[in-house]
């Protein structure tokens, strides 16, 4: 997904997704609230917590989505098509929001829900939750790309994409891990690496307003640097079959100098190399442009209310309790999933203040997260994928057009690009 890492419980079946229509007729504590949500560890205790501050007047029941962003799309999609009224809070990619808002599935948020939502959330991700100017949903949480390092091998990190990719050369001739790793699969994590070269190259991948394909300098300068660092011998030999986690193995099996990826990836060398950890160092995203700061593209799942919900009052409240800043402070410490209220990253109260801080068991964000400055950094100079109702089709044509890079020639790339995405917008060719 390019969307950021989260850890999830077990695979879930495709028949979990229908099974939320008994449940909105089950229940015998009142109103039942549905939501549909993306598989997360310890959100049933968010639920839980939700439930008792509802006392009674309703209840929350977690519907978990299937593990695939696409199963995850493909079958909300389908129940909100036949107008399915079991569903009330959707648990939104934030790419999703404009597909679900222009197609009339998403209620906007109005009045005192609006200011709610919007109270201290980031303006990168407040931006993932509007379309046309108008509320769709509310920021649960989001997530930003960093570089991580080892400064055993590189003790001053790149500030820029040349620099890095000189340093990869140096590391190379004298035979050291020298990789860049990043996410070259054809999915959606080479859309992000793509869309984040060209925002902080000056591009335009679309129009502002979605409606029309720009693909600007910028967007060809982006070109130029994925051809550049995967033609020149410095990119993993498995690049093309690489995701977040296999991106996030190769870093730490000596594989490479240079990881661009989420956050989750400290947790995991956290606790399989704790040895090595003092060593594992971050900052943020290399600039395509000397002194302009890199615009990297966010991740993070947001929450909106179905127009079919028979309940949307309680809706929208349930939702706003989901994502508050205790709940958003909660998962960020037991799920790993950076929040989007901005205040959160400067709070260093344990998750139970009544307790002494304790990494494990009584974590805090100074604790579980010691690169918070660094990724509110970047969340304060974000970028967003193109906002369009038909991202989805955009997205499948910019990695199947981009892959594999190496093989990308800028200019004549940039024109098919050009040609396919025109094609998109307006629903030809590709399947939804």
């Amino acid at each position: 997904m390019g969307k950021g890492k989260r850890r999830v419980a077990a695979v879930l079946g495709a028949g979990m997704l229908a099974s939320g229509a008994l449940a909105a007729c089950s229940s015998d504590k009142g109103i039942t609230i549905n939501i549909y949500y993306a598989p997360e560890d310890t959100f049933q205790s968010v639920v839980d917590n939700c439930n008792a501050q509802a006392g009674g007047r309703y209840h929350i029941v977690y519907n978990k989505l299937q593990r695939g962003a696409d199963d995850q799309r493909q079958g909300m999609v389908r129940r909100l098509a036949a107008g399915d009224k079991g569903l009330d809070i959707l648990g939104l990619d934030v790419t999703w929001v404009p597909e679900f808002a222009e197609a009339g599935w998403a209620e906007e948020w109005t009045g005192a829900d609006k200011a709610a939502a919007e109270q201290g959330v980031l303006p990168g991700p407040l931006k993932t939750a509007t379309w046309n100017g108008k509320l769709y949903a509310a920021t649960k949480n989001t997530n930003v790309q960093l570089l991580w390092y080892d400064d055993r091998i590189t003790p001053q990190p790149p500030q820029t994409w040349d620099q890095m990719m000189a340093q990869a050369q140096q590391l190379k001739a004298q035979g050291k891990p020298h990789a860049v790793l990043f996410t070259g699969a054809q999915y959606e994590g080479l859309v992000v690496v793509y869309n984040t070269l060209v925002e902080s190259a000056g591009g335009h991948i679309l129009s502002d307003d979605g409606k029309s394909v720009v693909m600007d300098a910028g967007a060809v300068k982006a070109l130029e640097i994925l051809k550049q660092v995967t033609s020149t011998g410095i990119t993993d030999p498995s690049l093309t079959n690489q995701k977040e986690d296999e991106t996030r193995q190769a870093f730490q099996r000596g594989n490479g100098a240079f990881e661009l990826n989420w956050p989750f990836v400290y947790a995991s060398y956290a606790k399989e190399q704790p040895a090595d950890l003092p060593h594992f160092k971050w900052t943020t995203y290399p600039e395509v442009n000397p002194g302009q700061p890199a615009k990297t593209t966010i991740g993070g799942y947001d929450l909106a209310v179905s127009s079919y919900s028979q309940h949307k009052p309680e809706a929208f409240e349930a939702a706003l309790c989901l994502r508050d800043k205790d709940n958003q402070k909660f998962s960020a410490l037991k799920d790993g999933v950076p929040p989007s209220i901005e205040s959160l990253y400067t709070d260093n109260t344990p998750l139970d203040a009544s307790k002494p801080v304790n990494p494990d068991d009584n974590p805090s964000m100074q604790t579980a997260y010691p690169m918070r400055d660094t990724i509110l950094a970047a969340l304060k100079n974000a970028a967003v994928r193109p906002l369009t109702p038909a991202y989805q089709s955009l997205s499948t044509v910019i990695s199947k057009v981009l892959s594999p890079p190496s093989k990308i020639d800028p200019q004549k790339t940039a024109d098919e690009l050009r040609s396919q995405l025109s094609d998109a917008l307006q629903s030809k060719g590709v399947i939804p």
